[in-house]
């Protein structure tokens, strides 16, 4: 059976930031985010998972709409934080090497407005390199993306919040949360819909950790 929203103002979002030592980056981020964004209503969550809060300290942004927590180092367990928090009718997860695309926000709204049945989404991905192999790659995972309906969380995955939450939000297992979410998603014969525009994401963890590796333990 298909999910169908309740009528409701899909007005406000949620971006959630999970971080782990981030402080040298935080502030352009957050910084993007309201310079872009600042016709739109959302709020900014960001979830450091240090426990001295090293990344949240280091933001000089002062808003009303930044909200700083702190949670045990996991991803899916710093995602649930942020959302147990948020105030917002759509959620998005935003990792912190990730800018999102021109009128993200519009196009999220309008996308989730046009049809009642979609309940989550992504961007295509990007990667921030002039390399071949960066550029074979973020076409080869957008096309991925786009035949599963299952995309990974650095494309900027968004959801509504009412059905993250009958889902219990993510599972709090190591890696690939994302990929279970998603999964999940098509479970309940919830809809994916894959944005054409382009989450821009830096390379580094390929780089960092190895592009065969990294690649290999995604598939």
């Amino acid at each position: 059976m298909l999910f169908r929203s309740k009528k409701m103002n899909k007005d406000k979002f949620s971006i959630i930031i999970p971080v782990w030592r981030e402080a040298d980056t935080i502030n352009c981020l957050i910084k993007n985010i309201i310079d872009q964004f600042n016709r739109e209503k959302f709020e900014i969550i960001v979830v450091d998972g240090e426990k001295n809060g090293n990344t949240i300290d280091a933001i000089k942004i002062g808003s009303d709409n930044i909200k700083k927590i702190t949670a045990e180092k996991n991803r899916a367990k710093q995602m649930n934080a942020g959302a147990s928090v948020s105030n917002g009718d759509i959620l998005i997860f935003l990792h912190a090497d990730s800018i999102l695309p021109e009128g993200a926000l519009t196009q999220i709204k309008n996308i989730l407005k046009s049809n009642s049945h979609i309940v989550a989404g992504a961007f295509d991905l990007k990667l921030d390199s002039n390399k071949i192999i960066f550029k074979i790659i973020s076409k080869v995972s957008s096309l991925r993306s786009r035949l599963t309906r299952i995309p990974y969380g650095d494309q900027a995955i968004f959801v509504q919040k009412e059905y993250f939450n009958k889902l219990s939000g993510y599972k709090e297992i190591p890696i690939m949360e994302d990929i279970d979410l998603m999964r999940r998603i098509k479970k309940n014969n919830g809809k994916i819909h894959i944005l054409s525009s382009s989450v821009i994401t830096s390379p580094r963890r390929w780089e960092k950790e190895g592009i065969l590796f990294y690649t290999f333990r995604n598939w």
